[in-house]
């Protein structure tokens, strides 16, 4: 088959699929069993083979998800914008490692214009960052910044005989945390989660408290990891008391936005969520969450830090790879990053940005927001439905309530399970103070009220069922 019109059949196949991203249901559900057998992935070994290589395609279209569709409220990202699906392809065709300028000059212009895009609108002076895998990634080399900040000498001769190191968090920070203290030597037993106050905030006295016995006891508090939109409850902990601490303990303050961050783009927004986030040591926001940037899409920035990466992620003999500006800049990104072969994802940030501006995004973030407000308020409409806690920010936390005798964690499990396998929707679900709760995030540029009405009736209507069931069963 000739080149040309192996491309003119995908894009007919793609075409097709984008079309109808949004009808049906958002999923044909198959147990993996089934499923296994079904796509009989054994199977089609000719050597080749442009029909069956299509067929498979066909295959994988027409049992993957739905992500765009108005159904699929279940993770923080959903469909992505087209702009930057256009990056993502074309940076397929071409096919090369943002690792150096001779390997992807353009990419590394692009990546330089949004760093400096971006510390400018967060407001970081002198400041230095990259792009990264994601910000489980960001969060880890952030600690290993404050590390590296705390003592230099541990780069070379890592943690042993240094006092003992802590980190603390919110309780409910994102499990990377945990992670990232594992990775880099210090130890999960290192990494205090601090109580959270009603509105799911790090509980500022707590926090003091175990600062100033840990100091007491010899060790020394090196990281606060701030959250900008908790996983479950989406709950921002409070910058400017902990700009204070960090005063009289000296500790490196990072912001985790990779949920929240997004609130950066809208001046009113950033205003009542993020105050004060131009004074934090880093920051970390997922362009692929709020944002809508093709899978994968992160930046990590530093604050008046215009060397750190090098400092700390650059180690080995690299002078085979990568070279130094003529002006003392900079010239191989790669020689910043954990990894060597780098992700052409500049291209599909920078489309986005060209295309939607800055405008553009905060009235997509400023939507959001009045959507999820929209969601609690019609959320406590209904008798069958109750939030779990109140709504601090874009998540909903919420169940399906269930009559005395019916266990409520079980009961919700089955019915977000149910809506799952019929197609009907996908919703998350977490905890919050021990209970479980349906967690609806609203992060679907195809999702607007209508939608948010026939979600919650669905899940009425679910519930519903399943109370029949379980009345019909009991009368047996």
């Amino acid at each position: 088959m000739e080149q040309e019109k192996i491309f003119e059949r995908l894009l007919s196949i793609i075409t097709r699929y984008y079309q109808d991203r949004e009808q049906g249901r958002f999923v044909d559900y198959l147990d993996p069993g089934d499923l296994q057998r079904l796509l009989d992935l054994d199977g089609g070994q000719e050597t080749e083979n442009w029909d069956q290589m299509f067929s498979w395609v066909e295959k994988y279209l027409t049992h993957a998800v739905k992500t765009s569709h108005p159904s699929y409220l279940n993770r923080m990202w959903a469909g992505a914008n087209l702009p930057s699906v256009i990056g993502e392809m074309v940076t397929a065709i071409t096919n090369t490692s943002a690792c150096t300028y001779e390997t992807a000059p353009v990419s590394t212009l692009m990546e330089k214009y949004m760093l400096r895009t971006m510390l400018n609108l967060v407001g970081f002076k002198n400041g230095s960052g990259q792009m990264t895998t994601g910000s489980s990634n960001a969060n880890m080399i952030a600690m290993m910044a404050a590390r590296n900040a705390f003592n230099p000498a541990i780069k070379q001769g890592g943690l042993f005989r240094q006092p003992e190191l802590f980190a603390f968090v919110n309780e409910d920070a994102h499990y990377s945390m945990d992670r990232a203290a594992n990775i880099i030597g210090l130890g999960t037993d290192h990494l205090i989660k601090i109580p959270v106050d009603a509105h799911g905030r790090m509980h500022l006295a707590d926090l003091e408290q175990r600062m100033a016995a840990i100091v007491a006891d010899g060790g020394i508090p090196f990281f606060v990891g701030a959250t900008a939109g908790t996983t479950v409850r989406g709950s921002y902990d409070q910058l400017q008391p902990l700009l204070a601490l960090r005063d009289r303990y000296n500790f490196w303050l990072h912001v985790d936005g990779a949920w929240g961050g997004a609130v950066i783009f809208s001046d009113t927004l950033r205003q009542h969520y993020l105050p004060h986030l131009e004074q934090a040591d880093s920051f970390t926001l997922d362009f692929h969450k709020m944002l809508g940037t093709a899978l994968m899409c992160n930046v990590l920035l530093f604050n008046n830090r215009p060397s750190v990466l090098k400092e700390v992620c650059s180690a080995g003999d690299e002078s085979y790879i990568f070279r130094e500006g003529d002006d003392g800049d900079v010239r191989d990104l790669g020689t910043l990053s954990l990894q060597c072969g780098r992700r052409v994802d500049s291209l599909k940030w920078f489309l986005d940005w060209k295309f939607y501006g800055q405008h553009g995004l905060a009235k997509r973030i400023e939507n959001y927001l009045d959507l999820c407000r929209y969601a609690a308020d019609q959320v406590q409409q209904f008798d069958e439905l109750t939030m779990v806690v109140p709504r601090e920010s874009f998540n909903i936390c919420f169940r399906f309530q269930t009559p005395a005798g019916i266990p409520t964690e079980a009961f919700n499990r089955d019915l977000r399970d149910r809506m799952h396998r019929q197609g009907t929707s996908l919703v998350g679900t977490g905890f919050v103070n021990g209970q479980l709760t349906l967690r609806l995030l609203i992060t679907n540029v195809n999702v607007g009220k209508p939608e948010i009405d026939t979600f919650l009736q669905t899940v009425i209507k679910t519930g519903q069922e399943l109370l029949a069931e379980r009345k019909g069963r009991d009368h047996v």
